[in-house]
């Protein structure tokens, strides 16, 4: 105590005094030229700064050392601005090698945010499930709070009555397994569609990344409000949707200065926030016409819903202990078309590239398709149940390439030891699921892709082992996991059972290089050739 007494009196008289001698000075030079004036002010102004900087610094650590609390180890920064200056694009692998130097669990000073980063098991239990309700807050960016329903959805909301209206909604009505069998011939639908496309292109080289997409995009859109309408002008809404969706997502992943020096944030420096609400201005455009039609239609009491916004809409008219309201139903609608779009997409995405690079893999799993599916059949979801290997695959892909690579940021309601280290209230926790998942004092060959780590293994999606959790754990835990799943097994396996597959000759070997997001895509997109597997064309139709 006497430390920090004696630190914050010498900063106070060392002010003064600095003070006092600017003020003697000016009043009595009877000689300054202009320049001489200004670069004056401009070295004095600058060792205040800089002077008042590490003052501070000085009485934290004195605090720190009084309250017998330390804070994780970590890289120096600048004075103001911290360790912005030196973060890489790819934050997911900078984050990574950072842990490599100071540890599992290390500090950032990201101007005034602190950041802190996990990358252990031990330390990622903690978090999420030793300490779950005071990290089960967000550390909302600047950019999400540019549309006022974006601040109030799921993925943003603060943990408490209204995220648990809005999650337990989603989870009854949209995402349960009887709710995900009902809306099966969606799926059917537009895998199908799909395969037909895919088909009309036989020999010529196919953009995957756009067909899987669509895909998904249709089905998520069917559920929730019937299909992909037109627009005014009669403009596929698909098209704009899937570009509106990849910049919302990049935009999220970005380091965004407005974030770590909220002084700024009014600047919007870097012009993200305009950019992003240019975006979200899109959304509302859409949700807007969507809903007015929805509304003229109208549901009675006893009438079955047609699709998950007319449902929400009929909820909306009824009092309920927690009200929902207009902004919570757009807040839905965005959660689930931009977390449930690319996230599915991209994961097909990454296993199918992987699986063009290994062809043994690949035979293996078409193997199996033959067996339990048969040559004169298609995939049906009663299948994939069956498919072992598969399902396999599926968790291998997620290892190596989990969709959200850092989760989604948590943020301590109170300050909490983790670890040993004090991890002060407001940090932007990051837990590096994506070195964890490529540690190898965890697994074995950990950049290999061998889907046989998975064979006879009890690691599940659930949460529960800290090896594993490509979806998060604790109550923030991903809603979606059940359709994300499905998707992804019905999609893959129809993919692979209907065609034989090869990269385009100009593309060479299929390159794996990862592009960082809020969600992990390739840095290109997969261009293939398909051939037809099945024995009969009719089931191409």
């Amino acid at each position: 105590m006497v430390q920090m007494i004696t630190v914050a009196g010498f900063v106070n008289n060392l002010f003064c005094f600095l003070a006092v001698l600017w003020t003697w000075w000016w009043e009595n030079s009877n000689y300054k030229p202009r320049f001489i004036t200004q670069a004056l002010v401009i070295l004095f102004t600058a060792a205040l700064v800089i002077f008042w900087y590490y003052m501070r610094r000085l009485i934290e650590s004195s605090k720190t050392v009084l309250q017998q609390h330390t804070s994780p180890p970590g890289p120096r920064g600048l004075p103001l601005v911290g360790n912005l200056p030196f973060l890489d694009a790819e934050l997911h692998t900078h984050f990574a090698d950072l842990a490599q130097t100071y540890g599992p669990i290390l500090k950032l000073h990201l101007g005034n945010k602190v950041a802190i980063v996990v990358s252990s098991p031990s330390l990622a239990k903690e978090v999420l499930k030793d300490h779950d309700i005071t990290f089960a807050n967000r550390d909302v960016p600047a950019v999400a709070k540019t549309v006022e329903y974006v601040s109030c959805n799921i993925v943003s909301s603060p943990y408490g009555a209204h995220w648990r209206m809005l999650r337990r909604l989603c989870v009854a009505h949209m995402l349960s397994s009887t709710s995900l069998d009902t809306v099966y011939p969606l799926r059917k639908r537009e895998v199908q569609r799909m395969v037909g496309e895919i088909y009309g292109n036989i020999g010529l080289p196919v953009n995957l990344s756009d067909q899987l997409f669509l895909t998904i995009l249709n089905v998520i859109t069917s559920m929730l409000w019937g299909g992909m309408l037109k627009g005014e002008g009669e403009i596929d809404l698909g098209a704009e949707f899937r570009h509106v969706v990849s910049e919302i997502t990049e935009l999220l992943g970005k380091p965004n200065l407005s974030d770590f020096i909220p002084c700024l944030a009014w600047l919007d420096l870097q012009g993200i926030q305009s950019q992003i609400k240019k975006l979200f201005l899109k959304f509302d455009r859409i949700f807007n016409s969507i809903i007015e039609q929805r509304l003229k239609m109208g549901i009675k009491d006893g009438e079955e819903s047609k699709d998950f916004l007319q449902l929400l809409l009929h909820l909306q008219e009824k009092q309920t202990k927690t009200r929902l309201t207009m902004l919570h139903i757009k807040a839905i609608l965005m959660d689930m078309v931009v977390g449930g779009t690319e996230t599915t997409s991209n994961t097909v995405e990454w296993a199918m590239a992987e699986l063009m690079n290994n062809d043994e893999i690949m035979q293996r799993a078409q193997e199996e398709l033959e067996i339990i599916v048969g040559k004169d059949s298609r995939v049906e979801e009663i299948h994939l149940p069956r498919l072992h290997f598969l399902n396999a695959v599926m968790k291998e892909v997620l290892r190596l390439h989990p969709a959200l690579p850092l989760l989604v940021p948590h943020c301590p309601s109170s300050s909490c030891k983790i670890g040993g280290y004090m991890v002060p209230k407001g940090a932007r926790v990051f837990v590096n699921v994506w070195a964890i998942h490529r540690d190898p004092s965890i697994w074995e060959k950990p950049l290999d892709f061998n889907p046989e780590r998975f064979l006879n293994c009890e690691r599940d999606f659930g949460g529960n082992n800290f090896n594993y959790f490509p979806f998060g754990s604790g109550r923030r835990i991903c809603a979606g996991i059940s359709m994300a799943e499905r998707m992804f097994m019905y999609e893959l396996a129809t993919l692979l059972h209907s065609f034989s597959w090869k990269v385009a000759e100009r593309y060479g070997k299929v390159d794996l290089k990862e592009k960082f997001g809020i969600v992990l895509k390739k840095a290109t997109p997969l261009i293939a050739v398909a051939t037809p597997r099945l024995s009969n064309p009719a089931l191409y139709e």
